[in-house]
């Protein structure tokens, strides 16, 4: 994810990995919706969609008055309307290629590849230098290895420990060597000074091993066993998502897979932790997690002539004390924090780790934003992550506890209160429902050290401290959290679009203009003057864009009206900034005004009903790289607007 930025926003970089292959089976397989509309917004949302078992629905399955298994109730597995897309699985190498073609696709100049069979030696930090725009701080050495020590341990394969290590912006010198053939460099040692380091190197995370950084958290005696097998079964509701709690015999998950595969989690309960609280998890086998799967499932019956993998783990829910090593060296995914895998959060949180860090960095290295900008990496992360364990540690619990047989039954687990969390759950587990605090990158109201982690992610710039964004004027578009997506209408063409298709991950603000109605002489007269403002000298638009550069390259104008689409001409109704000529004498940009009007073919999106605007004044509302809501104000709010950029873009060279 974060290469992928990195190919996006044109940034050298290179991906180092232990491994010597890719990854043929087993590891991570959820996708929820938010991480879905990031891959939308990188242009590969499509392949996935085609090629991943779709989750449609969840069944609950809990023993009746009388014992026996019975199906207790069914709920859709996604909550419905809140995305254009819904829970899918894939099996994390498919995954993985789409990511790495479209890396290739994009980074053609600075082919950014994997780099197999690569072990880090030693890493440091000239703390001298970290604030040096201009500086490689970060030195590590690292080590071609054998094809025979590049080759994945089988304990490693089955428990699933990632070793893969991204290091972003290297010095000159090292330009040139990003495509490796690694024939005869076995055991040749190199080094390598980077601007920036980010370790997405798993639980047993080696960065964070040697910053000395620590998870903080404890493991439970919960062991569970996991198998995707294609299975041979009575069980009715083998192609849905299902919860499984048995009277007895413990609880297991089933997750339908693509291609007739079956992925089963299975609570292991003749497995115990020794005297230190660890499993022996070299003890456990194939044939003993089939073995409870069918204890659990009784009286269904399943068995199987076909695995794929397996694994074994012990659930631990922890977070890292420490995101970053002064702001030059970042951990993202488990290597801060790890929890069960059955809410399908793993590889999506830690998706969006790096998500929310690549476009920071690329920034920075552009010299685009100031580097105060990193420090909300840990404000805004490690939050979710806390959220995250806290979510965990409820749902895990619910899901290995022993049924209630009845409302007296105290100690055991209430399926209505299962059935409560889960649906509760559901908002978080689909990426929709973080929200980030008040920073230079969200102007919400309050101290910023209120709504993070302790650490002070405001500005330097004294300006922007005091912009207070208007929630208010756009209720549907919550400040910190991601811009929700509807239906709008193109006003030269009346094709209808998605919100979203307009907020493609390339590293630019979006000012959507909400211009309300622009046939009423009074709201034109705001919008003209709204245009006259951005189009002066030293703007809010103008002082970030080096002047050799489209004006629509750092902050992009889109215009959402809500006058009958008809009624409008794009030339007569609108100014010029907002639809430039393009490069290359190719005329005017048709694609940057819009309307929420009735589409001929899919109804109306009724837009500003749903972001709360009103549809006669309307609003105006920034939207960060990663598209979360950032600033929200009047048309005549001009200084607020000039004052949220200040604290997130540096003023362009000349």
């Amino acid at each position: 994810m974060c290469a992928t930025w990195m190919a996006h926003t044109g940034i050298t970089a290179r991906i180092i990995d232990k491994r010597g292959t890719k990854i043929f089976n087993g590891q991570a397989d959820g996708l929820q919706c938010r991480s879905l509309e990031i891959f939308d917004s990188f242009g590969f949302a499509d392949r996935a969609v085609k090629e991943a078992n779709h989750m449609m629905e969840f069944s609950m399955w809990n023993p009746g008055p009388d014992g026996k298994l019975r199906r207790g109730d069914r709920i859709a597995d996604t909550p419905v309307g809140v995305s254009r897309f819904h829970e899918m699985v894939l099996h994390q190498g498919r995954i993985e290629r789409f990511f790495l073609d479209n890396i290739k696709k994009y980074s053609e100049k600075q082919q950014i590849v994997v780099e197999r069979g690569i072990l880090p030696l030693e890493i440091s930090v000239d703390e001298e230098s970290v604030e040096d725009e201009d500086a490689y701080p970060v030195t590590i050495k690292l080590r071609h290895l054998t094809e025979e020590e590049a080759a994945p341990e089988q304990s490693k394969a089955n428990t699933g420990v990632s070793d893969g290590l991204f290091r972003s912006n290297l010095a000159p010198d090292d330009t040139n060597d990003l495509v490796r053939n690694t024939s005869g460099l076995e055991g040749r040692e190199e080094t390598v000074r980077a601007k920036y380091v980010v370790g997405c190197d798993g639980a047993h995370s080696w960065v964070r091993s040697q910053l000395g950084f620590k998870l903080e958290g404890e493991p439970t005696d919960y062991i569970w066993g996991v198998l995707d097998v294609v299975p041979i079964t009575d069980f009715p509701d083998i192609r849905n998502r299902c919860s499984v709690h048995s009277e007895s015999s413990g609880s297991l998950m089933v997750i339908p897979r693509e291609n007739g595969l079956v992925r089963f989690y299975v609570q292991l309960n003749a497995v115990k932790p020794d005297a230190s609280g660890r499993a022996d998890r070299s003890k456990i086998t194939p044939d003993i997690i089939l073995k409870s799967a069918q204890s659990i499932l009784a009286p269904y019956t399943m068995t199987y002539k076909h695995c794929h993998w397996w694994t074994a783990y012990q659930i631990g829910q922890r977070v890292g004390t420490n995101f970053s090593k002064s702001e030059r060296i970042f951990l993202a995914g488990d290597a801060v924090h790890t929890h069960s895998p059955k809410a399908g959060q793993g590889m999506n949180v830690s998706m969006q780790d790096t998500y929310n860090l690549g476009w920071k960095i690329a920034h920075c290295v552009q010299k685009r934003a100031p580097r105060s900008i990193l420090k909300t990496y840990q404000s805004e992360r490690r939050r979710v992550a806390q959220d995250l364990i806290a979510f965990d540690h409820k749902f895990s619990r619910l899901f290995s506890g022993k049924p209630a047989k009845d409302a007296a039954d105290e100690a055991g687990v209430s399926m209505d209160e299962f059935k409560s969390v889960l649906q509760q759950g559901a908002m978080f587990a689909a990426g929709l429902t973080l929200n980030y605090g008040r920073s230079m990158l969200v102007a919400k109201d309050g101290d910023s050290k209120e709504q993070g982690d302790g650490t002070d992610v405001e500005s330097s710039d004294s300006a922007s401290k005091k912009v207070v964004a208007k929630q208010e004027l756009a209720t549907g578009c919550p400040l910190g959290m991601r811009l929700p997506s509807f239906q709008i209408v193109n006003q030269s063409g009346a094709r209808p679009w998605q919100m979203h298709d307009w907020l493609k991950s390339n590293g630019k603000y979006r000012v959507l203009l909400f211009a309300g109605n622009v046939k009423k002489p009074e709201q034109r007269k705001r919008i003209d003057k709204w245009c006259e403002e951005a189009e002066k000298e030293g703007s809010w638009l103008r002082q970030h864009v080096p002047k050799d550069a489209a004006i629509d390259s750092v902050v992009e104008i889109l215009t959402i009206h809500s006058a009958p689409r008809q009624d409008c001409n794009l030339l007569d109704d609108f100014p010029a900034v907002l639809h430039p000529l393009r490069d290359n004498d190719m005329g005017w940009d048709y694609n940057k005004v819009f309307v929420d009007d009735e589409s001929y073919h899919l109804g109306h999106g009724k837009a500003y009903e749903n972001y709360g605007i009103d549809p006669e004044k309307g609003c105006v509302v920034a939207v960060r790289p990663d598209g979360y809501t950032g600033y929200i104000g009047e048309l005549e709010d001009v200084s607020d607007l000039k004052g949220y950029f200040a604290g997130c873009l540096l003023p362009a060279n000349a």
